[in-house]
């Protein structure tokens, strides 16, 4: 039986300036945005690529304190070209880093080891990791 996360709820202060974020900067596909009634909404959005989507929204959501999520990662094939792409998004993105060492050797010296950072706009922190083969 496979087990798959498919949603992680990200706490936010602002739906419509978080998904202008999470949709416009970072590129992220919006699934649906769904009123229901006046106290509950929800949006869904998914990363280009990727099986797991987050949900931001109000009242049928998890209560937890915006900006309180940290350690959400991202991975692409190239680091580079992903950092230059939230560049040109606007993302305040940190320089490439490198954090550790490979246990084997790899394709790419950043494969595994290379990893940029940024925050959303109340603090919730994410990672993005460059892994170009799995294996």
């Amino acid at each position: 039986m496979n087990w798959t996360l498919e949603v992680v709820v990200v706490p936010v202060s602002d739906i419509d300036r978080a998904k202008a974020f999470y949709a416009d900067q970072l590129g992220f596909h919006v699934d649906h945005d769904t009123r229901i009634g006046d106290d509950v909404r929800i949006v869904q959005l998914t990363p280009p690529g990727s099986g797991c989507s987050i949900v931001i929204g109000r009242g049928a959501v998890p209560d937890m304190p915006p900006g309180s999520l940290k350690g959400l990662q991202l991975v692409v094939p190239d680091l580079e070209k992903a950092r230059a792409e939230l560049v040109g998004r606007g993302v305040e993105v940190s320089e490439i880093q490198v954090l550790g060492r490979n246990p084997r050797p790899v394709p790419d010296p950043l494969d595994n080891v290379g990893f940029v950072f940024f925050t959303d706009p109340d603090g919730n922190a994410w990672g993005v990791q460059q892994i170009s083969e799995r294996g």
